[in-house]
Formats: structure tokens, sequence, C-alpha cells
């Protein structure tokens, strides 16, 4: 058995297993391996996939404090979006608008590649293709919903974004106040603690050692120290995300933000023809303060947003997994989305860290000299962009030059966080600049001053 390792809160995808998680073996001993992968969430277990596949020889080792699957990627809201972490716009300005398109088109892909992947690896996940839904209900939100569909048809991606007026918005997700919104096909529903653990059994069966229960406690050149063993190794990828702070050397890195969720019983069928989702559709709104959900494939809403708070020095911790006013928030804000779920009951509450870099840019890359990979800063939306980072590091650790190498995340390194207190301070009055930027447009009917002053400091969002 592995060592001691943290039970997370319930959650309806953990509830869902087929079977109970049983710990692989922890690291008692020294080790050679070509590849040292630290983490093993989705982006150290799609590396380990795609590179075993490659080169069934590479000698490929993970490390896990806790099990496969227990942070982000056994706990999140189950969209396999092709959203990129940060807007293609962003991405346009930085890099042009030819890489914006191509990174745009490697995360459409990437969907396809994922959703392909988890059916060649037997993984039953409840996976169906239904897009995206992001309702708009303001004035203000409309024309945001418009800018946004408007942007993407200028970089010649006019099917990327559809525009949808009130009717068809509302044929989708019948949201109270609904006066139009955007549409997306280029996103799936998952149960991602399924999909996670049927990765897990599928690079073990390729001849990855797995070892659970396993801290890193550093990792430098070529090595990565634990408890029981030290790695050595050609290459050390570092697949942390909202752990990473945990790592001596990296505690600026990445900040750890909480995203919790809820889930209500499953539905009567009187209460989905009100509601819509008839295609499971994952949706949100044109709001500031992030809310998504979807309709599971057994009848239920999982509904999820942000607005817990970020802990002082980037702490990670089971009770923050766990928010009683946040939950009572995400209640009413369901509520009042779709009235018909006043009475519904909710039977699991859970939440979890995201990882979120200083400019919000997502990156992937590999030190030659030090042979240190990485790949984090998802800020949210890393089912599928850790799928397309598995590949780019698989080539870059093979040393191909290939279409996924030269994509404009490759290699880009983000400045660090400011040190405490000032990181609190500015990360919680982000957080709470959100929400009172949302209630500003309610009140004035005009684009919040309060979200274009902080745009600088949230990576232009």
């Amino acid at each position: 058995m592995g060592g001691e390792v943290t039970a997370p809160p319930p959650s309806l995808w953990l509830d869902d297993l087929t079977s109970p998680i049983a710990l692989s073996p922890a690291l008692t001993r020294d080790l050679d391996a070509d590849v040292a992968i630290v983490g093993a969430g989705f982006t150290g277990l799609w590396t380990a996939y795609y590179l075993k596949r490659a080169r069934p020889d590479a000698r490929v080792a993970i490390v896990e404090k806790e099990w496969a699957g227990f942070g982000a990627s056994g706990r999140n809201g189950g969209w396999a979006s092709a959203d990129l972490p940060m807007s293609i716009g962003t991405v346009a300005r930085e890099h042009g608008r030819e890489a914006a398109v191509a990174f745009d088109a490697a995360m459409r892909a990437s969907v396809d590649e994922l959703i392909g992947a988890a059916r060649d690896i037997g993984a039953d996940a409840h996976i169906a293709k239904g897009g995206t839904v992001v309702v708009a209900r303001t004035t203000v939100q409309v024309e945001r919903a418009r800018a946004q569909a408007r942007d993407a048809a200028e970089l010649g991606l006019g099917d990327r974004v559809a525009f949808l007026d009130q009717v068809a918005a509302r044929a989708r997700l019948n949201a109270t106040r609904t006066l139009g919104g955007t549409y997306t096909g280029d996103c799936a529903v998952i149960q991602p603690a399924r999909l996670v653990r049927a990765l897990a059994a599928a690079v073990t069966g390729l001849g990855v050692e797995l070892y659970e229960g396993t801290a890193a406690t550093s990792i430098g050149p070529h090595r990565v120290e634990t408890p029981g063993g030290t790695i050595n190794a050609t290459h050390v990828i570092r697949a942390t995300e909202a752990y990473t702070a945990r790592l001596p050397g990296y505690q600026r890195a990445l900040a750890p933000v909480y995203s919790l969720m809820i889930a209500t019983a499953p539905l009567r069928d009187d209460q989905w023809q009100e509601i819509g989702l008839a295609e499971r559709e994952t949706f949100s709104e044109h709001r500031h303060l992030i809310v998504y959900g979807q309709r599971t494939a057994d009848g239920r809403i999982v509904f999820g947003g942000r607005g817990a708070p970020y802990h002082y020095a980037s702490a990670t911790r089971p009770a923050f997994d766990t928010h009683a006013g946040v939950f009572a928030k995400l209640h009413a804000t369901l509520v009042d989305m779709f009235p018909v779920l006043a009475d519904a009951p909710i039977t699991h509450r859970w939440g979890g860290a995201l990882g979120i870099a200083r400019d919000w840019h997502a990156s992937v890359g590999l030190d030659a000299d030090t042979g240190i990979g990485w790949a984090g800063g998802y800020v949210g939306n890393g089912v599928t962009t850790t799928n397309l980072a598995g590949r780019t590091l698989r080539d870059l650790i093979l040393g191909y030059d290939t279409a996924l190498t030269r994509l404009p995340w490759v290699g880009h390194r983000s400045r660090r966080w400011e040190v405490e207190p000032f990181r609190w301070l500015g990360a919680n009055a982000g957080l709470t600049a959100m929400s009172l930027a949302d209630a500003e447009e309610r009140l004035t009917g005009r684009p919040s001053a309060i979200a274009r002053a902080m745009a600088p400091l949230i990576g232009g969002h």
C-alpha cells in the first residue's frame, strides 16, 4: 500500500466511481528513469500515456503525494472545452493572428482527441459533446456576447462562437431574464473522476511506474527527491498545478484559487423541460465572477463558481475545500437562474484548488539544460488543455519539431506572483472586485469601471 493520503470532500464524481480507489505502492527505493513526472493528474498522466505510446521502451515513473486524480483532475466541473485559459484576443495581441488561430485550432482538435482517447482506454466517463451555451441576462452582458462573437469573426473564426438572440438562447437554456447569449459546439461534458482513474489504469498498463502516497519534497536538474527514495531521470516534468507552491523554489510560480461546486438530486422530466440543455450543453453566464454548470448523465445539475478566498502563502488544505457561504451563494444563484429548482435537494457539495499564473497565461515547456519540463496555469480550463500539454511534452521530450511545439504557449514564462502579504491582498481584492463589477453593471446598465480597472491585473480577462 501507499503512504498516508488525504480524503477529499465527498463529491458526486467520486461517489459515482464503479470501484473503490486502491493505491499503488509508495516509492521506497532510489531508481533511474528516462522521465520522472511529479503529479498524477491529467497533465502528468496524459504526458505518460502519449510518451509510452510513442516510445514503449521509455522508462517513465510518476510520483503523486495523494492518489491519481486527487486534485482538480478528479473534482472539476466536467467541461472538456476548447476555451483557452487566456482569451484568443490576448493571444493574438501578444503573438499575432496566425499563432492565435493555430492555438485555437489545436484546442478544438484536442476536444475530439480527448474523446477518442477516452474511448480507446475504455473510460466510461459519460461523455457527450453538446457544446456550451453562455447566457446574457443584462443588456451589458448582451453587448459582451456580441463582442465575443465579433472578435472571433474578425480572426476568421466565425464558426467558433455564434451569437444567440433571446429566442435562440432560451431554446438552449431557459434561465430567467435571458436576453441573448453565445454558443460554441467545441465542448463536451465528462465525468472527470472516471476519466482520470481510467487514464491512471491505462498508463500503468503501458508499463508506467506509478507511486501514489509519495510526495516530491524537491525537484532539480535530472532529479526528484521523495521521502522514500530519489529518482534520477533525463527529464523531470512538473505537473503539480495548484499544488506547485509546495515545492521549494516554486512558492510564487502559481497561485492556488479555490472553486466550489454543488450537485442536485436527479431532476424530473418536467423540470428539464423548463430548463433546457436537451443536448447536455455545458452552461455559464456572461458575468464577471465565473459560474459554470452541466447536465449529468443521470439528470442532475452540477453547478460551480469562484468566490472562495485565496489563502495566505498559497496554502492548500482539506478544510478549504468547503465554504458554507460560497455554497449558499451558489445555490441562491442556481435558483435565481432556474426557480423550478427551489425545492430540488442538493446532494453533494465539494471544491478544490486551481492554478493561476501571474499573467493568467497557461504554459508548457522543457528546459534543455536542466531537463525540467512543466505545464500548468490552466485557470480552471484544464481538462482539454492538459491533453494538449501531454502531447506537446511528449514531442519536446523526444526532440520533435512539430506544430504542437511551435504553439505560442510553448516556452512561455510568467513572472512570479508578489511576495506576501501583497499576493494575499491582490488575489482577494480581485475576487471581491469581480463580484462588485457584476453588481455595478446591474445597477448602472453600463460596462463595469471596476472590471476595466482590474483587467490589467488579471490577464486582460
